[in-house]
């Protein structure tokens, strides 16, 4: 089993700009190309640039949510200013979380892969708690060793 921890976190807002997945949510290709050609775009443009500028710390949330029978991923930061560019703020809830940890090459590599590991892996086999839909999040923390770290975050209720 893949290594998590359940920890309490208080509630908090992340302003995010994001994207509509139009992949069914079985298409795994499908959803990872969209999200690659999001990450590509908000890197060119320099909308991540602006999101960054105005955080609070240094935390990047890459975050999944349904909104309206949507599909939605967006990149967002804890602040409490507010840009044209970003589309939503998102309410994450007071209460348990399911934590992975891990490491890789790039952001949207490591949200990538914490993604896989919490859905893919984690929730298969955790029985003490369930995921009923609030939105995730994969949190790319800092850089050490010319690698990215940071956690996935998902909130769960007890069984």
């Amino acid at each position: 089993m893949a290594n998590y921890l359940l920890e309490e976190k208080e509630s908090f807002m992340v302003l995010g700009m994001g994207t509509e997945l139009k992949s069914d949510y079985r298409d795994f290709e499908g959803i990872h190309k969209e999200k690659a050609e999001f990450w590509q775009a908000v890197n060119q443009d320099g909308r991540l640039d602006k999101l960054k500028n105005v955080a609070a710390n240094d935390y990047l949330f890459v975050v999944n949510e349904a909104v309206n029978n949507k599909m939605m991923h967006y990149v967002g930061v804890i602040t409490k200013e507010s840009l044209p560019e970003a589309s939503r703020l998102i309410q994450f809830p007071a209460g348990e979380y399911i934590v992975v940890k891990g490491e890789a090459s790039t952001d949207e590599e490591l949200a990538n892969k914490l993604t896989g590991i919490a859905f893919g892996e984690v929730l298969m086999e955790v029985t003490e708690v369930s995921y009923v839909g609030a939105p995730n999040t994969a949190v790319v923390m800092g850089e050490q060793d010319g690698m990215v770290y940071g956690e996935m975050w998902i909130p769960v209720v007890r069984n």
